[in-house]
């Protein structure tokens, strides 16, 4: 097995180690493993290649930078054939949040995702994609 060294944060190693001993694992590599299993899979787009999906894309900002506001508004009307529906939110004293309901391919609804990451002043941005046609064999 390949060993490799990554940089991060004196914080973020201490979160990784404590995540580590409450959940069984046996170590951080353990941990790092499963963490990039799971961000492939995520991403696995041979999965989602020529299929009919749906997304789930959350973006969250600060209500007074009013540019974050108007750039989400204006990528609205832009892929007006891709978004389904969006609904606008407060959340806590500064905040707001948009969520975006999609149904597209894959090169949409990436191309879409990656103008809202290039957004600036986002404080989170979080999606998921699924088949479509997955969701006959699945109970809601």
């Amino acid at each position: 097995m390949a060993v490799v060294s990554i940089s991060m944060p004196d914080s973020l190693l201490e979160r990784l180690d404590a995540f580590a001993e409450e959940h069984g694992f046996t170590g951080r590599s353990e941990v790092l493993r499963e963490a990039g299993r799971t961000l492939m899979e995520e991403f696995d787009e041979k999965r989602l290649e020529d299929r009919d999906l749906m997304a789930i894309v959350t973006v969250l900002f600060d209500y007074q930078t009013t540019d974050v506001e108007e750039a989400l508004i204006d990528l609205r009307h832009e892929y007006e054939d891709l978004v389904a529906s969006n609904l606008h939110s407060h959340v806590g004293e500064n905040n707001c949040m948009e969520l975006f309901v999609l149904e597209g391919d894959l090169d949409e609804i990436s191309e879409f995702v990656g103008r809202l990451r290039a957004t600036k002043d986002t404080l989170l941005l979080d999606h998921s994609v699924v088949p479509v046609d997955d969701l006959g064999d699945k109970p809601l």
